[in-house]
Formats: C-alpha cells, sequence, structure tokens
C-alpha cells in the first residue's frame, strides 16, 4: 500500500505533504465504525510503519463528531448471531487497529469535536496526542451495553494517561468525560474552539513533522516499551535509544544550526 497515492474507502483519508489525515466520515450518524473502517484503519497505519515520507497522522470525524462507536446497525446487531470463534475474530480486528496505532512510528494527533464514544474512545486515547473542543464527551460506554470496560486495550493505556482510579471511574460506569474536566485529567493535551481545530490540529500535526522523525519515532516507541520495564531496565533502553539517535543526521544538523545561529532543518536520517 502506498500510502501517498491511497484512496480509502470507508473513510476520507488525505496526504498533505508530511501529513496524513484520517477522517471518519458518516456524519449523520456521528462516523460510526464498521467493519471495513476497522480493518481499513488498521491496514493503513500498518502500512505507515515503511511510509517514510509520511510523519505524523491526525485523525477527526466529519459534522461536528468524533465518532460514535461501532455502528449498532453493522456491527452489534450482526454480532448476536456469532458464534465464539467468530467473536473473537472480530475482537481481535478491533484490538489489531490499537496495536497498528502504537506500533506506527509516526506520532498520531486525535482531533476531538463532539461525541468519541465507545470505539471511538478508544481511537483517542490510542493516540499519541488529543485536541478537544469545549463539547467533546469521551465516554468508554462498554458497561452500558453488557460488556466489560478491558476493551482494545482500555485497561492497560487508560490508566497511564489519567490514573487507575480516573480510569476505574470512567471504565466501570461509562459516563461521559467533558472537555474540561479531561483536560484537567490529562486526557486533552489542550481544549481549542470547535472552528479552530482543524487548524490546531494540522498546526501541531505540522510542527511535528518538521521535528526529527527518527527521534520522534523513537521516543514513541521508548514510551511504548518502557511500561513494561523496571527503572533500571528503562535507563538503560534509553542509553542505547539516545545513543542511535547520536548518529543520525539531524542530531548533526541541530549541532551544525546552533553553532549558526539559525532553526535547524531536520530530513528525518
Amino acid at each position: 500500500m502506498n500510502l501517498s497515492t491511497y484512496q480509502a474507502t470507508s473513510l476520507a483519508f488525505s496526504v498533505d505533504g508530511p501529513v496524513a489525515t484520517l477522517t471518519l466520515n458518516r456524519p449523520k450518524r456521528k462516523n460510526p465504525i464498521t467493519f471495513d473502517s476497522y480493518a481499513e484503519m488498521a491496514a493503513i497505519f500498518q502500512a505507515a510503519v515503511t511510509e517514510d515520507a509520511i510523519r505524523v497522522f491526525v485523525v477527526t470525524g466529519a459534522g461536528g463528531n468524533f465518532c460514535s462507536g461501532g455502528d449498532v446497525h453493522e456491527i452489534i446487531g450482526p454480532l448476536l448471531d456469532r458464534d465464539t470463534k467468530g467473536l473473537m475474530a472480530f475482537t481481535s480486528l478491533t484490538g489489531s487497529l490499537v496495536k497498528a496505532m502504537r506500533a506506527c512510528s509516526q506520532p498520531i494527533v486525535a482531533a476531538v469535536d463532539g461525541v468519541a464514544a465507545g470505539a471511538g474512545a478508544i481511537i483517542a486515547m490510542a493516540s499519541d496526542m488529543r485536541i478537544g473542543t469545549p463539547r467533546a464527551r469521551v465516554a468508554f460506554l462498554f458497561n452500558r451495553v453488557g460488556l466489560a470496560g478491558c476493551d482494545m486495550g482500555a485497561c492497560a493505556i487508560l490508566p497511564r494517561i489519567v490514573g487507575q482510579g480516573r480510569a476505574s471511574d470512567l471504565l466501570y460506569t461509562g459516563r461521559a468525560l467533558g472537555a474540561e474536566e479531561g483536560l484537567a485529567w490529562g486526557f486533552f493535551n489542550r481544549i481549542v474552539p470547535a472552528e479552530t481545530l482543524a487548524a490546531e490540529a494540522a498546526t501541531l500535526a505540522t510542527s511535528l513533522a518538521e521535528g526529527p522523525s527518527f527521534a520522534n519515532a523513537m521516543t514513541k516507541r521508548m514510551l511504548q516499551m518502557e511500561w513494561a520495564m523496571s527503572v533500571d531496565q528503562a535507563i538503560e533502553a534509553e542509553a542505547v535509544a539516545q545513543a542511535l539517535c547520536m548518529t543520525t543526521g539531524d542530531f548533526r544538523r541541530a549541532y551544525e544550526a546552533f553553532v549558526a545561529k539559525r532553526k535547524p532543518v531536520f530530513a528525518g536520517d
């Protein structure tokens, strides 16, 4: 899959220089996810592993909402007719999306307006940074449909963002996390007016894309790997990672720019 020329079928996908944007695009129903969009989003992020030209992803929704979760008619209903093997195939599919988001080297910015519920909340959670609007409402509402909160990595990732107690609150109750509370809890990195959300996300994505992409990828990898390490192991791993970054052309460019009193232009090598 060549992402620079890729034509998506279940969502809107565009590439502007080093920034790729995925837009869940069924606004009349608040952008629910289907079997096809789960698979296509996972495939895009899996392909991103070898896509050096793309340095940052933005994930957003059309029409004033982020994502209302799994489509009730196209996913939830059909699941009732599946046997255990079929259900495992579905939960494996949903989990593969989060794994692909975490495994790709590019930072992912979620631009969240309005509703981000169920799988929509998970996609926002699995992103590296989240920008919200005052009307953003994030709900991990699995228990409200008779399911556990342990969906698509929520019990592993959410506590690391907001803390164990706050994650427990959201996963046990399924209540909505509003914008200001989400900002105070650290779920959102910032809150911006709805009318400037796209521009703010693009500005952040562009600033990240202008950074040292090899080093940014290393930061993302270590943030992921160090969850399972002791502090001593993490220090040793970071010593290796940083030494590798010191072999890059971007490290040299930063030094030369500092000496010349100019802004470095990173090339990603």
